[in-house]
């Protein structure tokens, strides 16, 4: 049991400290500058090691996006508890979704090189099952049973997962992220009003 533990254990830190180093790089030089000698360099770690854990520099870096995306999507349900009320927890989410991108290098990982390195579909897929899903719940919750057809959650969702990474990148930009959170406040308001 000890040997399983501890063959976990190192396999765990060796990943991490794979991806660590990773996005350390891949924020400074962006995907395509970065070599995977560098990485290991950086993260102490043969070469060999980090082929044994990802099968390439792009699996490498889609472990680092989906962090990155589960970093966000934990900060805007931290900030989005059940106990608020459906608009107030999407007003909520939208505000934990701009600050949680606001962390250096995240706006240019999640919606610069994931998109170009990845593809769209991949970024869309990693983006349903983290931040698009929990703005579908927000939406299904504040629109209401009595929704029905009336509004397509999906597409509206996909709708304001766009709007809500266009003000990351302003904010990212330099943009008064203040102006942004009430723009997104107001444009749920309507949506759900």
């Amino acid at each position: 049991m000890q040997d399983y533990r501890s063959n976990r254990e190192r396999t765990e830190k060796t990943k991490a400290a794979l991806i660590a180093a990773a996005r350390a790089l891949f924020v400074e030089k962006g995907y395509a500058e970065t070599s995977t000698p560098e990485i290991v360099t950086a993260a102490g770690i043969t070469r060999g090691a980090l082929y044994h854990h990802f099968e390439d520099k792009r699996a490498l870096f889609r472990a680092v996006v989906r962090e990155e995306a589960l970093a966000v999507t934990r900060e805007i349900e931290r900030a989005a508890p059940e106990r608020l009320a459906p608009l107030d927890a999407l007003i909520a989410g939208g505000n934990a979704y701009l600050d949680a991108m606001r962390i250096v290098g995240r706006t240019r990982l999640l919606l610069i090189e994931g998109p170009t390195v990845l593809g769209f579909v991949e970024m869309k897929q990693l983006d349903e099952e983290t931040t698009a899903l929990t703005l579908k719940h927000g939406l299904e919750a504040a629109l209401g049973p009595g929704n029905g057809s009336r509004i397509p959650v999906d597409a509206l969702a996909d709708i304001l997962s766009a709007a809500f990474d266009r003000a990351a990148l302003a904010v990212d930009a330099g943009g008064d992220a203040a102006r942004y959170r009430a723009a997104i406040a107001h444009m749920i308001e309507h949506i759900t009003g």
